[in-house]
């Protein structure tokens, strides 16, 4: 991955947000990053399954560093996430975004989400750059 300000990476690590649910961010690079999520019982509905806040959250702390990683502030415009598999406590999660357009203003991400290499989710965003 490409090299990221030590700054803009210990800017983004310190999420608070990302702290509150467990979210870590594991990599960072030029329009990629990946987060982890160990689930819990804090992070399951009243189905007993995670919760899909808890999914997306993941996947946009991915999709939030991936796009800012580059030192240009970057803002959601749209997100979507498709929810593919459920899994339960214990697993640890995965969302690994990847920049799949860019502009002069704009950017497209993917994250996709595994519970040890298989797809349990799959999130879109586009970002801007004022």
């Amino acid at each position: 991955m490409d090299d990221v300000s030590p700054e803009r990476e210990a800017e983004i690590r310190d999420d608070a947000y990302c702290s509150l649910l467990g979210i870590e961010l594991v990599a960072i690079g030029s329009g990629t990053a990946t987060t982890e999520l160990e689930v819990t019982d804090d992070h399951l509905n009243f189905h007993g399954i995670p919760h899909g806040g808890a999914i997306n959250s993941l996947a946009d702390a991915a999709f939030a560093a991936a796009s800012n990683a580059d030192g240009d502030d970057a803002f959601a415009l749209e997100t979507n996430v498709s929810y593919l598999e459920a899994v339960d406590v214990g697993t640890t999660l995965t969302a690994t975004a990847e920049r799949t357009h860019e502009t002069r203003a704009t950017g497209e991400y993917e994250v996709v989400v595994t519970a040890e290499g298989d797809r349990v989710a799959t999130f879109r965003g586009r970002v801007y750059r004022p």
